[in-house]
């Protein structure tokens, strides 16, 4: 929660493991009081009601009424959204109808915002989509080379994701860099358990690592990224897979850095170990975002930064060291020393051609704008 127009966070939490046994919530305040109790969420209408009700239990605010706007993030605007959007009916509506795009996402964030349009009657609620960032790239890298009817029958297509973190991140570096942001060309890392590598030219999605789904790109914590169909098949024959939902499932959760390392899917785990398969798996995990970045770098006839953001991009100087290198011989001179500790800030020579930067992301700063932008709050 935000205070206007200053910005500041006036509480943050989370609602965890909805309609799953042992749910819980949290919620921290400035002063560092932290509360958190074994609360039954069977649903996002409970858990909104929860939240309401635990934003005026411990003073964060004294009336529903000063609530001004509410933002929600949704995985999947597919085509229908290009910007963030006023949800109105007709628009909760649409949130549902593309429940194809985001099965496990869209309609429990539909849902919540169901919760909040009852509870805050004539509240605006505005949706911020992690895909329509994308929207700004052409036919040529959102169009998959299979039958194009394809597209015209189900919109099949690559919709990227993580939009509002490269939006905000975008932006950053622009300012950081002295530069309008029209007129530079950028590779953002966005690199968490999930990750991709956005090529934004001129203040525009250019292209971007995920596909039709998070699943492709590059190899992220539990997900495989891009893998050859024909490999597909090939698993599920000799290891009796038998439904298609059973190996989409252990490409999204048993793959990329834990089936590699067969450790861990988290990056500090592997950061610590001294066994080959971790040290195989950061090192694989490098080599998949320098290829996408590499012929972003190329294709966009250049490139003016490379900026590190997300929990990995953020604060492992290996990953980030392994990456800039190949780009020294394209004029960036990374600052290794700098590189060695995190936080926001330059982390290549000041004469060097490619700039590269840590930019810490703030998707909650990027929504809270969109509401106040969207529902004239200013």
């Amino acid at each position: 929660m935000f205070a206007l127009p200053e910005e500041t966070v006036l509480a943050e939490g989370l609602g965890d493991r909805i309609g799953i046994a042992g749910s819980t919530f949290e919620m921290k305040l400035p002063d560092g009081k932290k509360y958190h109790e074994e609360v039954d969420l069977p649903d996002q209408d409970t858990a909104v009601h929860v939240l309401l009700d635990w934003l005026k239990k411990y003073g964060v605010i004294n009336d529903l009424n000063e609530i001004a706007g509410v933002g929600h993030r949704i995985v999947s605007g597919g085509e229908e959204f290009a910007d963030s959007a006023i949800i109105d009916e007709t628009n909760l509506q649409k949130i549902f109808d593309l429940t194809d795009y985001a099965p496990l996402h869209n309609p429990a964030e539909g849902r919540g915002i169901k919760a909040f349009m009852k509870l805050l009657p004539g509240v605006p609620q505005v949706g911020v989509f992690d895909t329509s960032f994308h929207q700004t790239m052409d036919e040529v890298h959102y169009l998959y080379s299979i039958p194009y009817e394809y597209y015209e029958k189900y919109k099949a297509r690559k919709y990227g994701a993580h939009g509002t973190s490269v939006r905000y991140v975008a932006n950053r570096t622009a300012e950081l860099l002295h530069k309008d942001l029209k007129d530079l060309k950028l590779i953002v890392c966005h690199l968490g358990s999930g990750a991709s590598i956005t090529a934004v030219k001129n203040g525009k999605s250019f292209d971007t690592s995920m596909g039709f789904s998070p699943l492709a790109g590059i190899t992220m914590g539990t997900r495989s990224g891009d893998i050859d169909a024909s490999l597909v098949q090939f698993i599920m024959d000799k290891e009796g897979i038998n439904k298609i939902d059973d190996m989409i499932d252990l490409l999204n959760h048993k793959s990329g850095l834990l089936g590699i390392s067969g450790l861990s899917s988290d990056m500090r785990d592997l950061e610590g170990s001294d066994t080959k398969r971790a040290k195989l798996a950061r090192d694989i995990f490098i080599n998949r975002a320098i290829r996408y970045a590499g012929s972003y770098a190329v294709e966009m006839g250049g490139v003016d930064a490379i900026v590190f953001t997300a929990g990995i991009g953020e604060h492992d100087a290996y990953i980030r060291a392994g990456i800039m290198k190949p780009f020294e011989c394209m004029g960036l001179d990374p600052d290794l020393e700098a590189n060695k500790t995190n936080g926001e800030k330059l982390i290549s020579k000041s004469d060097s051609k490619i700039a590269a930067l840590i930019v810490p992301t703030d998707e909650e700063l990027m929504i809270e704008r969109d509401v106040v932008r969207l529902a004239h709050l200013d």
